[in-house]
């Protein structure tokens, strides 16, 4: 099935019949519906029952690597504008990893900035969410500025700038959870792209044991290379400021989950730690591989991810 996306109507405010802007490494479910000047960045995740409507209020824009999740509304009203990041006029700006979580409005004129989290059922309307913002479940907030950093709580009602101006800070568990549904999200990118092309679908397996000796799914990549979902997930890694390490156990050890150490990759620069774990993984071609993602300043593992399987 094709993405569903179509030029704007021509109305009396606008008289141009813009269509929709998708990079190649997008993923827009076949049930979404894309109408009028929709910008997208590299990397976005479009989900089923999505209606991103430009018809009204326009142009809008969502950045790299943000999801839009089911069933989420996003309009404009014909007038009122916001500055985007670029410093052009847009009836919606959706800034890059930012989480629009289930059946969240985001009507126009809005703002939502980079890093952001909007929650389950959530409305955001003639409004402005700063960079870093985590907006939980069931929230209205309208005609107000959120500053950058802050934590909103399930069900709070921000109407006036007094109360955005008293919310409480965003910790870091609230960061780190948001960025975990990013790199969720990536890797549903990558599988969709995946399910839609043949010989990458038969890279796909589904092995006796995954992570931690239990059951899961994982990928077969041809040897000696990462899966796009593998890439995904160090991009996700790499954002976070976090180191990837890797690991590697013959077919004997993997069954009683003892790994042995591999490097930690000194390098933040993308295509190196890519050619590097590549590397890894042509030296170990009878082992498993781990991918590991470890947050240097609290120096625990924040991540752990089957990324080869021998034959």
């Amino acid at each position: 099935m094709q993405p569903n996306y179509q030029a704007a109507p021509p109305t009396p405010w606008d008289r141009d019949v813009e269509s929709p802007q998708i990079h190649s490494s997008d993923y827009i479910h076949p049930e979404a519906m894309l109408i009028g000047d929709v910008r997208l960045g590299p990397n976005v995740l479009i989900a089923p029952g999505t209606s991103i409507r430009a018809d009204e209020g326009s142009p809008f824009y969502i950045g790299a690597n943000t999801n839009i999740q089911d069933s989420v509304v996003i309009h404009g009203l014909e007038q009122g504008r916001v500055d985007g990041d670029d410093g052009q006029p847009y009836s919606v700006w959706i800034g890059d990893n930012t989480c629009i979580t289930h059946l969240a409005l985001i009507h126009g004129p809005a703002y939502v900035g980079n890093d952001c989290f909007i929650g389950f059922r959530s409305t955001v309307f003639n409004a402005k969410v700063g960079h870093g913002c985590i907006v939980m479940m069931h929230v209205l907030i309208q005609d107000v500025e959120i500053p950058p950093g802050k934590y909103v709580p399930s069900g709070a009602v921000i109407t006036t700038q007094q109360a955005a101006d008293r919310l409480p800070e965003a910790q870091e568990s609230d960061r780190a959870f948001s960025h975990h549904v990013v790199a969720i999200n990536q890797a549903l990118r990558a599988g969709y792209h995946c399910a839609n092309d043949v010989a990458c679908l038969t890279q796909w397996q589904i092995p006796a044991q995954a992570v931690n000796g239990g059951p899961g799914n994982g990928h077969r990549p041809a040897a000696g290379r990462l899966s796009a979902a593998a890439v995904a997930q160090v991009q996700q890694i790499l954002r976070q400021g976090h180191r990837v390490g890797l690991e590697y156990a013959d077919p004997r050890r993997f069954k009683v989950n003892s790994w042995q150490s591999g490097p930690t990759l000194a390098t933040s620069q993308e295509s190196a730690v890519v050619a590097q774990i590549e590397q890894f993984l042509a030296q170990h071609p009878g082992n498993y591989v781990r991918l590991l993602g470890i947050d240097p300043r609290a120096k625990q593992r924040q991540l752990e991810q089957v990324i080869q399987m021998p034959e």
